[in-house]
């Protein structure tokens, strides 16, 4: 049976301790110990001094035989907690990281590099951090391959940046496929200490596509919903257009290259109307018309946490938030120069060749 060490003081350590427990500027750990040592040498037992300090008796018996063993240092210094870290070796963890990935897995995650290195995942967490690492984003990209890059690019953002007088210059395009979803269940809503809920599946009721025209210098928005997104509709929406805009300004229109845009129907519609000059993006540089903008901020503020039951919902909630964008709107202010754009698109391209000759070779 294993008996707890007895516990004698001296008239100088009673002292001491007791000036512990009394003293405001000593740890709250430190007098509990030292209290603990004093009941000891007044000859209670351990499960009594548990019993009355309210702490548990293991730890009643740890500081006793610290205390028994190496007198006051026993019960100031912590007890160590655990085995000591484990140095991380950086360097790999780095190339790793950047040139290697996991079995069965597209790139690593904390928990996946700290069983490889035998690391915490808060160390591999922290080195990630320290080297500007993060395995778990991607980011997407596409560099046009338009052989008319650069001379559509200068035409645009000579637009952006040197309007022409007398003009307005109008950022069209179309936002297709907008769902008219509901949810299969009523959510909760916001509340203190909890999130807003919503149900992850959804009912279908319809589709329609949101055509619209950004007003470069005032941030104004000319929109309509339509069916479907063929030529037909996109000369209705050209009509609208021509409707809703001063006759005595000319109009440039900045679109992509979609094959309803360049429709001979539409074409000869625009050879009568010669105030209106189309201008087309290169090819997958959709990011060079601003309208997108626009169309971010309506999914993101209006569309991707709608509920709506029927399509007629969904086009008067489109209707209502660009009546709501128009009373006060702001423009898009665009400030690269195409020079800047060319010479980013140009070191892009260099990295993908020079990674593609790697793979080849």
């Amino acid at each position: 049976m294993r008996v707890a060490p007895e516990i004698v003081l001296t008239n100088e350590e009673h002292a001491e301790l007791s000036k512990l427990v009394r003293s405001k500027r000593t740890s709250a750990r430190l007098t509990q110990r030292a209290h603990i040592v004093l009941l000891a040498a007044d000859g209670m037992q351990n499960k009594d001094i548990a019993e009355q300090l309210g702490v548990g008796r293991v730890q009643v018996s740890r500081w006793r035989e610290r205390y028994a063993r190496s007198r006051l240092a026993g019960i100031e210094r912590d007890l160590p907690r655990g085995a000591p870290p484990v140095k991380v070796d950086a360097a790999r963890l780095v190339e790793l990281t950047t040139q290697s990935k996991p079995g069965a897995a597209t790139h690593w995650s904390t928990r996946k590099m700290a069983a490889e290195l035998g690391v915490s995942a808060s160390t591999v967490m922290r080195h990630w951090h320290a080297h500007g690492l993060k395995p778990h984003i991607v980011r997407g990209f596409k560099v046009s391959r338009d052989p008319k890059f650069v001379e559509k690019l200068e035409d645009i953002v000579g637009l952006y940046m040197s309007p022409p007088e007398h003009a307005l210059v109008l950022c069209c395009d179309e936002k297709s496929q907008v769902q008219a979803l509901d949810r299969t269940q009523p959510g909760l809503p916001l509340k203190k200490g909890r999130a807003e809920t919503m149900t992850h599946d959804y009912k279908r009721n319809g589709t329609t596509t949101l055509f619209a025209a950004l007003n470069i210098l005032d941030g104004q928005v000319i929109g309509q919903c339509q069916q479907h997104h063929t030529h037909v509709e996109w000369l209705k929406f050209l009509k609208k257009i021509d409707r809703e805009t001063p006759k005595d300004k000319a109009l440039h229109l900045i679109a992509d290259n979609y094959a309803t845009h360049k429709h001979p129907v539409v074409q000869d519609w625009l050879a009568k109307h010669p105030r209106f000059h189309m201008h087309f993006t290169p090819t997958s540089a959709s990011w060079l018309n601003m309208v997108e903008r626009f169309f971010r901020d309506i999914t993101t503020e209006r569309l991707r946490r709608g509920v709506f039951t029927s399509v007629p919902e969904l086009i008067g909630a489109i209707d209502e938030y660009i009546a709501h964008h128009n009373i006060q709107p702001k423009p898009f202010i665009w400030t690269k120069s195409a020079r800047d754009i060319l010479q980013k698109v140009i070191r892009a391209n260099s990295r993908l060749s020079s990674k593609q000759n790697g793979t080849l070779h």
